[in-house]
């Protein structure tokens, strides 16, 4: 009996497998390449128009952040760093942290992140699981707190980290140029019109949009963000008020929506009980977004093929309160 990619040969009712680097895939090789889900009965009210999500709780860290944690640290083992022990050191508010957790926990580097202290205790749960060490920021901060302590962290021990620098660092816009655009167009056989995602470092925004607009400068590229600083949609930024990350483009988008809490919450708990899809709560709140989109196409006569991105699934959500509630 063969396998392929392997020899095996049987003697004395045992088996012996020649080892090869072709058997399985590594972490590594399971980040990107996520399903294109139909969201059909969003639409059932508005003929022509079709919402699909990039499902990208299918990576094997939970979350879109997958790709651009992943980017980030091969760009600087390639440069020398996260070498003989040196830590990798950023801000999070959670799934970037998450994916840096499980990378160096794969590849044997150490993992400090600043975050702040009232994201879900399922993060935190994950982040312990990974073996990373966390320092926790003042929820009043926000991000942004987290933020000012990583930078006064590296400033006083520069030789200890590598500052990965989420906000300001192009690998992390240049993963989704890479990657996600490329799989949206060849998914949808280039017949996507509109893209819509929402800001938090803005790479996702950044990196797709960058590299649609290449392939069909026809495409509407949305950006969605928080309609106040003060907001239940953890991981996205109200750029109004917030530190702007340096990869941020506010001249890119075609179209800034401004989306509340309570629409997003909405939105999560319908996706759940009519797609048996459960999504976190930014993942609705773009959602929410792409069906405006829609429903602003479809009051203009006109067709689309409208694609967001669920940037993670609702796992790390399920003790908010809003699940419970009416």
């Amino acid at each position: 009996m063969t396998a392929t990619g392997t020899a095996m040969s049987t003697r004395m009712g045992t088996a012996t497998i020649a080892p090869t680097s072709t058997l399985g895939t590594t972490i590594l090789e399971r980040i990107g390449n996520t399903p294109l889900v139909r969201m059909e009965k969003l639409t059932e009210h508005l003929p022509g128009i079709h919402i699909f999500g990039k499902a990208e709780w299918t990576n094997p860290g939970g979350s879109v952040k997958d790709r651009a944690a992943s980017s980030i640290v091969l760009d600087a083992q390639r440069r020398g760093f996260l070498q003989n022990g040196q830590a990798l050191l950023d801000a999070t508010s959670g799934n970037t942290g998450i994916a840096y957790a499980m990378l160096g926990a794969a590849l044997g580097f150490p993992v400090t992140l600043c975050m702040p202290s009232n994201v879900s205790e399922e993060r935190k749960r994950y982040l312990g699981a990974y073996g990373a060490n966390v320092i926790w920021t003042n929820p009043a901060d926000g991000s942004d707190g987290a933020i000012r302590k990583a930078r006064e962290m590296i400033a006083s021990e520069p030789e200890k980290y590598y500052y990965a620098d989420q906000y300001g660092n192009d690998e992390n816009w240049k993963a989704h140029y890479r990657t996600t655009g490329n799989e949206i167009w060849e998914q949808t056989e280039g017949q996507v019109t509109h893209f819509v995602a929402a800001l938090g470092t803005s790479g996702t925004f950044m990196g797709t949009t960058r590299r649609l607009k290449e392939l069909n400068p026809n495409i509407k590229c949305i950006s969605m963000q928080p309609d106040s600083p003060f907001n239940g949609l953890e991981g996205l930024k109200h750029m109004a008020t917030a530190i702007v990350p340096k990869i941020y483009d506010p001249n890119l988008a075609d179209q800034n929506i401004e989306m509340a809490t309570e629409r997003a919450y909405v939105m999560a708990k319908s996706l759940g009980r009519t797609q048996g899809l459960l999504v976190g709560v930014s993942a609705a709140a773009a959602t929410a977004a792409a069906l405006q989109v829609g429903e602003a196409e479809a009051t203009q006569g006109r067709e689309a093929v409208i694609v967001t991105i669920l940037c993670d699934g609702a796992d790390k959500y399920m003790s908010e309160r809003f699940w419970r509630e009416d």
